[in-house]
């Protein structure tokens, strides 16, 4: 039986096609990926992302066993701001990634992956230490996304919190969203500006009416999964089971930014610090087809007649109409300009090592 979220009774009022999503009935797109996707990077998208799952970790010792569960620092966060992590096994591959909230000294929110729940909550229950308290919020939560540049207008016409001073990665706790409390952030997974509402299950529907009719003259559209992915895959930003697994480090993922070796010991550490010396075997680039063909997850990539690694994420980019991927590859053959091919259908076919993210919003 799969799961469905607060909104999946209107899905249908909205012409959704739904997928198995990692054990989710979830939309892949309503009027269609490609004018989903030029909604969010033009006007405005609504995603409804409440398969999200959401713990709330508090006690004296939350944040010390935050610091030793994750790669970023935590002690950097001052109330109200959240920030990009990863928990990793022993061995540096990646648990999840997830969003670190600071909602007080003594109590933070961790946002992470539907389909990784459960075996996040047996990794965080396992490496539990000290007083804190972990409560798995996910099933009472609701969430939407709603990205875009015409993002802010459209919330600011229906609530009164400071959203135009809300800065990235910042967070006002219990926003009034015309009568909805919602805690509201400002981050996304779409490289562009956006909110993220986090709210009560039963005001789900509510809000996502509320929302579509305020953004009614600003072109606003209900986004699936299928233009999610794109505009993520578009910004370089990870997807867990293909840029991220526990077979892939951070480092390899490109996402050293996110790792803090000087904040003291967390799980990984280890092994993370041995490839930020070494340097790591693998690299995540982007590649460009220089040949017809689109890349495709999984497709062996190849150089000098050797296989060297296979595509992670690849598709023709929405907004630039290029075939592009990013592949996880043997870190020799990595330098831009590097010319490799993907087989495709059983063909070799030739592409270039290129630059990313492959898009990048004007500020």
């Amino acid at each position: 039986m799969l799961k469905r979220t607060p909104l999946f009774p209107i899905y249908a009022e909205h012409g959704a096609r739904v997928i198995d999503f990692g054990g989710w009935e979830l939309p892949v797109q309503f009027a269609g990926i490609q004018k989903e996707h030029d909604a969010v990077r033009q006007q405005a998208g609504l995603f409804d992302v409440s398969h999200m799952g959401e713990v709330n970790v508090s006690g004296e010792d939350a944040l010390a066993f935050i610091q030793r569960i994750t790669t970023n620092d935590a002690s950097k966060l001052a109330t109200g701001q959240c920030q990009y992590s990863l928990m990793c096994y022993p061995s540096g591959g990646v648990v999840d990634d997830l969003l670190v909230y600071k909602v007080s000294d003594n109590s933070y929110m961790l946002v992470i992956n539907a389909s990784n729940i459960d075996k996040d909550l047996a990794w965080m229950q396992q490496n539990l230490s000290g007083q804190v308290e972990l409560a798995n919020i996910s099933d009472e939560t609701a969430m939407l996304a709603l990205q875009g540049p015409h993002a802010e207008h459209i919330l600011a016409k229906v609530t009164d919190a400071p959203i135009q001073s809300l800065k990235t990665f910042r967070f006002l706790p219990e926003a009034d969203v015309k009568g909805i409390k919602a805690l509201i952030s400002r981050t996304g997974y779409t490289g562009e500006d956006g909110f993220e509402l986090y709210i009560d299950q039963k005001d789900a529907v509510a809000l996502w009416k509320l929302l579509l009719e305020a953004g009614q003259e600003h072109s606003l559209v209900p986004a699936g999964l299928g233009a999610r992915d794109t505009l993520r895959f578009e910004a370089r930003l990870p997807l867990y089971g293909q840029e991220l697994s526990q077979d892939i480090t951070p480092l390899e993922a490109g996402l050293s930014y996110f790792v803090k070796l000087d904040k003291g010991d967390f799980i990984g550490r280890e092994v993370i610090a041995g490839q930020k010396a070494n340097g790591t075997p693998r690299k995540l680039v982007g590649i460009e087809m220089i040949e017809r063909g689109i890349p495709r997850p999984h497709y062996p990539v190849y150089a000098e007649g050797k296989q060297i690694g296979e595509i992670t994420t690849g598709t023709q980019s929405p907004t630039f109409k290029t075939n592009v991927g990013l592949a996880l590859i043997d870190s020799a053959y990595s330098a831009l300009g590097s010319e490799l091919t993907v087989e495709i259908r059983g063909a070799q076919v030739k592409a270039n090592v290129v630059a990313t993210p492959f898009y990048k919003r004007k500020s």
